[in-house]
């Protein structure tokens, strides 16, 4: 029988990372030296000193544009739901929670069925930042949300989405900072019985971003789905850092990556962890990460990890690969008649479709592409 702790999660095994400690008290979490498994690819210095979380001195401009019957409310922080999913893992998660003055709630009822997504969009203006958003789906509800992030802001927020019993949801994160921004973002997703979740990561733009999503069930049949895209330039900093816990029996995860990076210094970072617990029979679950390294002088870690507590799963495994343009893609390319350029373009294309193709917002398709060919065109490629 397997012993549960504070956290809800089997003790770590022999040689497995210490489990993180949980609190809405920034103290109760040590300020990391760079040596810790969870901040060891992270440049601390290049955090802003979100670490210690400063005082907000400017606030992001949030506003939302939702279809009738979604109940959008600004609340208190002493709100109870305000953790209902969420607790910090780290500082600055901890910072966003205590000094985001309550948070913004996005309600959709019960059996809803939305034809048009809700959109939230934040906006920094420079300066020191902090936001909470929550999102519930009511039981048996269908809905597509998208948070926006654009603008310029030293940022630490959280995002909590709590999915009802039956509920599908289709939950869109956009991280298109101004180069100088920096972001620390906690997005926790708890999935009820035979509910679905289907998010969406993109991060284009900022001088460092690192976001650590998490996903846990509350029941059997649970499906969750998360696909990433990002595209890392010089010197920018991207991480991100998945959790998904199956403590429910017979539910699946699927994880799928892709990031390309160019230029002398850009750094991406993915860290994909997934723990079966020892009661999680009929498990499914399968985590990929691919990189796409277009010139000298990019980096990428990327370090998928399993922890299995009982053998009766129906699936699980993980695949990770950095590499370089297929030159036989180009070459084929290229021998009828399109020019390098345009070929390279062709390629990254097509790397990141399996992406981009599933996303249900034609503009948001369109707007992404754009991002990444403008990206392409800067340095030639």
């Amino acid at each position: 029988m397997a012993v549960i702790d504070a956290t809800g999660r089997p003790p770590a095994q022999a040689g497995a990372a210490p489990r993180p400690v949980r609190s809405r008290d920034p103290e109760d979490h040590a300020v990391p030296g760079g040596r810790e498994e969870a901040w060891r690819f992270t440049p601390l210095r290049r955090l802003r000193g979100l670490l210690n979380g400063p005082v907000a001195d400017s606030k992001v401009d949030v506003s939302v544009s939702a279809p009738d019957g979604v109940e959008i409310e600004r609340l208190a922080p002493t709100d109870s739901r305000i953790g209902r999913v969420l607790t910090p893992a780290d500082r600055p998660a901890a910072f966003a929670m205590a000094r985001s003055d309550g948070g913004l709630s996005v309600t959709i009822p019960a059996e809803a069925a939305l034809t048009e997504p809700v959109v939230v969009s934040l906006r920094g203006d420079g300066g020191v930042c902090y936001e909470h958003v929550l999102v519930e789906l009511g039981p048996f509800a269908t809905a597509t949300v998208v948070l926006d992030h654009t603008g310029s802001a030293t940022f630490a927020g959280n995002v909590e989405v709590f999915i009802g019993h039956g509920a599908a949801l289709t939950f869109v994160t956009v991280q298109d900072w101004a180069e100088d921004s920096v972001h620390l973002g906690a997005h926790a997703y708890s999935v009820g019985r035979d509910a679905r979740l289907r998010s969406f990561t993109i991060t284009l733009g900022g001088d460092l971003v690192r976001l650590n999503p998490t996903v846990d069930y509350r029941g059997p049949g649970g499906d969750a789905e998360l696909y990433g895209l990002f595209f890392t330039e010089a010197g920018q900093h991207q991480e991100h850092r998945l959790l998904v816990t199956h403590e429910a029996r017979s539910c699946r995860s699927r994880v799928t990556y892709k990031g390309a990076l160019q230029g002398e210094g850009a750094h991406a970072v993915w860290i994909g962890d997934v723990v079966i617990g020892a009661d999680a029979v009929g498990t499914d679950t399968y985590e990929l990460n691919r990189n796409l390294v277009l010139t000298d002088g990019a980096r990428a870690d990327s370090v998928p990890n399993l922890e299995i507590l009982t053998g009766e799963v129906v699936g699980a495994g993980h695949a990770s690969a950095t590499g370089r343009f297929d030159d036989e893609a180009l070459f084929y390319l290229m021998s009828r008649g399109i020019p390098a350029d345009e070929a390279r373009r062709l390629v990254v294309r097509g790397f990141f479709a399996e992406i981009v193709d599933r996303i249900d917002l034609p503009e948001l398709r369109e707007r992404v592409m754009s991002r990444v060919e403008e990206e392409l065109a800067a340095v030639g490629v």
